[in-house]
């Protein structure tokens, strides 16, 4: 057949089908637009779900008709008894009226009841002592309020003692009022019961640091007067490094196999950071950067990093890939799986979790996630700021990433497979490939050394003679062009090694619009030269048809994949 007519039948075949390939995409679980609503409304975060013995979820969260830091913030709780299906109508836990009230955290005790911990603008301060008006969410009193209804009714407000720190004393009251905010859930180990937050020395979110809330009874002891609350660490100062800047807040932890503390924060270097307490949190490790197994830094910007411990004894960490260092770029957000060795975590590769077509700084940003598991399923909550919403996750997405530290085995099949040793002679063809394009796709190549690696050298070569079709030059470039329009997505800050056999995964996920660059073994991050590894894919049509693939004689092996392969399945993929 010409190759002409062939390349238009595909196109045709997959304008066709398309609709069905569109259907098929609207369920992916990852597509924030298809999370089911909590609450709409001018403003709605940090929604965290506490559930309860019946199975019923307790979401409490913060909300405003207006905007974030609105004087008429406050929190309320939601429940829905369908797992996320449906949701009540919001209950309030402190009143729109005022004070400010901001940053509701649940904890349900072995008993069934729901405590939820909140910054409380209790003395009603407006302004800077020099007059200048001030946001009037992460000042004031911390306090809680209790329900043993599920939600349904709430107790009278209490006070947290917090005793003033060199944080307070620093700051522009000089300590006369105290300036934090709290992210995430309590966590718990046995009858004991922990919460970070972290305090600031300075209005805005400036010069912040850690601190900790630890009861021994608040799980057990049914009456709240009798309820002992610690401040922790221990002395003036909490956790903080004194070289890695003013921005060190939204601490969280989690709890280790033998009730140490694992303790993750944000910081405009570009990096989340980690800390231990092998004292139950009187104590900390230096802050360090949180690392990937291997020991490369976890990047990540001035977004929630968000800790979880599930009920297999494994990590959850949500995070968004990447170095920047404000508050922008939150989507897509990723998950990196967490195992315990040795007194220490280590991280895999991580996958995407959640992605939107909206990328607007407004709309399209998503943070704030938690974590529900309930009868082996998983699900996570985020917000837009004014959509909260919940996703079910894919359970085998999770056990992929667990399953990176037991050297996984790899199931896809190839549409096209080749290698050298096999036959030296025949070329392989991009023929059987169009129409599979919808959701993405994968390519895989293996080389024997690098020497020849620049970008005027094509590893792979599958365009034809007008230029359309699919390539990859000697820098692990990928060049893609359907007759109309071209795009080339770099591989940024990942080498290859001049004196190694390498392999090469380029990951086409057309539903996240992202390319992903496996490189022997590590989903390429930027390294210390870009912001990102992975590469956002512009609109390009269909790129495959009836064309030949020329490839470097140093390949030894090209395989292509109808789909995009995860993150776990691109480092097996090399056991084939």
């Amino acid at each position: 057949m010409n190759a002409r007519l062939f390349q238009a039948l595909c196109c045709l075949s997959f304008v066709f089908w398309a609709p069905f390939f569109i259907a098929a995409l609207a369920e992916d679980p990852r597509d924030i637009a298809h999370g089911v609503s909590i609450y709409e409304h001018g403003y709605c975060d940090q929604p965290y779900v506490v559930v309860m013995e019946d199975g019923a979820w307790v979401c409490v969260f913060t909300t405003s008709a207006e905007r974030e830091g609105a004087a008429s913030q406050y929190i309320v709780c939601s429940v829905s008894n369908d797992k996320g299906q449906t949701w009540s109508d919001p209950t309030p836990i402190e009143s729109p009226e005022g004070p400010e009230a901001s940053w509701a955290m649940p904890l349900l005790t072995h008993f069934g009841r729901i405590y939820v911990f909140y910054v409380y603008n209790g003395d009603d301060v407006r302004t800077l002592p020099d007059g200048a008006s001030m946001r009037a969410d992460t000042h004031g009193w911390y306090c809680y309020r209790y329900s043993d209804d599920a939600g349904a009714t709430w107790s009278e407000r209490y006070r947290l003692p917090m005793r003033v720190t060199a944080a307070d004393r620093n700051n522009d009251f000089g300590g006369e009022v105290q300036m934090f905010w709290g992210i995430g859930k309590p966590v718990v180990f046995g009858d004991t019961a922990w919460f970070a937050f972290s305090k600031l020395s300075e209005y805005f979110l400036v010069d912040s640091e850690g601190w900790f809330y630890r009861s021994d009874n608040v799980l057990t002891e049914p009456d709240v007067e009798r309820v002992v609350w610690e401040l922790l660490p221990e002395g003036d100062y909490g956790l903080r490094h004194p070289d890695f800047g003013s921005v060190q807040e939204e601490h969280n932890i989690v709890p280790l196999s033998n009730g140490d503390l694992y303790c993750v924060y944000r910081t405009t270097l570009g990096y989340a950071v980690a800390s231990y307490s092998r004292d139950g949190g009187r104590s900390w490790s230096v802050p360090e950067y949180m690392q990937y197994a291997d020991g490369r830094p976890i990047k990540n910007p001035r977004a929630c990093p968000r800790l979880w411990r599930c009920e297999n004894g494994k990590y959850l960490f949500w995070f968004h890939n990447h170095s920047g260092t404000d508050f922008s770029e939150r989507n897509p957000a990723w998950l990196s799986g967490g195992i315990e060795r040795d007194g220490h975590l280590l991280w895999s590769e991580p996958e995407i979790v959640l992605y939107g077509e909206d990328r607007s700084y407004h709309t399209g940003r998503f943070s704030y996630p938690d974590l529900i598991e309930q009868d082996g399923r998983y699900w996570i909550t985020t917000t837009q700021k004014t959509r909260a919403t919940v996703h079910e996750v894919d359970a085998s997405l999770l056990a992929g990433m667990w399953a990176q530290f037991e050297g996984a085995s790899f199931a896809a099949t190839p549409v096209v497979g080749w290698a050298r040793d096999d036959d030296k002679d025949a070329a392989p063809s991009m023929t059987g490939l169009s129409g599979h394009e919808d959701a993405g796709f994968t390519i895989a190549l293996e080389w024997t050394h690098a020497a020849d690696s620049d970008d005027e050298t094509w590893l792979l070569d599958g365009r034809d003679a007008a230029g359309r079709g699919v390539a990859v030059d000697g820098s692990g470039a990928l060049i893609l062009n359907d007759g109309a329009d071209e795009v080339s997505l770099p591989l940024c800050g990942c080498g290859f090694a001049a004196d190694a056999d390498t392999h090469l995964v380029i990951i086409v996920d057309r539903a996240a619009s992202i390319v992903s660059f496996v490189v022997d073994g590590r989903l390429c991050d930027g390294g210390e030269t870009c912001q990102y590894g992975w590469q956002r894919l512009p609109a390009i049509g269909c790129v495959f048809g009836d064309i030949p693939i020329k490839l470097h004689a140093s390949v030894t092996a090209v395989r292509i994949y109808e789909r995009p392969l995860r993150t776990s399945e691109a480092l097996a993929e090399k056991s084939l």
